[in-house]
C-alpha cells in the first residue's frame, strides 16, 4: 500500500529536481538574457531575449565579432548592476584605432557592414583617446549602435576582463518572430591571430 500523500511527495521531489537541473544549466551551460539597452541596434532590439552560451567559452576563447554579455565595471555597477551586451572588436594583443569614421585593427580597417547600419560612422568618445592596445586577459567591445553605446571607447567602461564575461550570445529567441542564430562575422582581411599587425596605430 502506498504511503499517504506518497504521490504528492513524488511530485514535490520531481519539482525540486527540475529546479536543481534548471539552476545547474543556467549556472554552467546557457542562460537567457533580456536586452535592456538600445546599444546593439539593429542587431538586437530592446526587449528581445537571447540565449547566452556559458559552456563553450571555457575551451573556445572569445573572438572578434562575438556578441558577449558581461558584468558592468565597478564605476557603472554602483548605479546599476544590469549586465551589458556588446560586440567583441579586439582581443588580447590587438592594436585598435578609430579614425576617418572607421575602426582599425592591427593596421587594417574593419569591415563592419554585417552589423553596423549603412552610412553609420564610428567616432571616439574622447578625441584624446583614439587608439588602444588590448592587454592580456581583456577584450575591447563596442555596441553596434555606435552613436548610442557606452563601451570600451569610454574610460568609464574601458577594457572588459575576460573573467567578467558571462558568456557568448548565440541565439535570439523572443519574440518568436525574431528567432535567429547570432553568427560571428568573419574578417578575412585581418591579420591572423592577435597582435601580429603593425605596431603603430594607422
Amino acid at each position: 500500500m502506498r504511503r499517504p500523500f506518497g504521490f504528492l511527495i513524488h511530485i514535490l521531489q520531481m519539482l525540486v529536481l527540475t529546479v536543481v537541473v534548471y539552476a545547474a544549466i543556467q549556472a554552467f551551460v546557457a542562460q537567457p538574457y533580456r536586452v535592456v539597452q538600445g546599444s546593439m541596434q539593429d542587431t538586437l532590439q530592446e526587449g528581445q531575449f537571447v540565449l547566452v552560451d556559458k559552456l563553450t567559452p571555457r575551451f573556445d576563447p572569445y573572438q572578434r565579432g562575438d556578441i558577449v554579455v558581461f558584468r558592468p565595471p565597478a564605476s557603472a555597477a554602483e548605479r546599476d548592476d544590469t549586465p551589458y551586451i556588446k560586440r567583441v572588436i579586439g582581443v588580447s594583443g590587438d592594436r585598435l584605432a578609430i579614425r576617418e569614421g572607421r575602426v582599425w585593427v592591427n593596421g587594417t580597417p574593419l569591415d563592419e557592414s554585417d552589423y553596423v547600419s549603412d552610412g553609420v560612422r564610428t567616432y571616439a568618445i574622447d578625441q584624446r583617446l583614439t587608439a588602444w592596445d588590448v592587454p592580456d586577459g581583456a577584450l575591447f567591445v563596442l555596441g553596434d549602435h555606435r552613436s548610442d553605446s557606452s563601451d570600451s571607447r569610454s574610460a568609464r567602461i574601458g577594457f572588459v576582463p575576460v573573467n567578467h564575461v558571462v558568456g557568448r550570445a548565440f541565439l535570439r529567441y523572443w519574440p518568436i518572430g525574431t528567432l535567429a542564430i547570432l553568427d560571428t562575422p568573419e574578417y578575412p582581411h585581418l591579420t591572423v591571430g592577435a597582435g601580429d599587425g603593425p605596431s603603430g596605430a594607422p
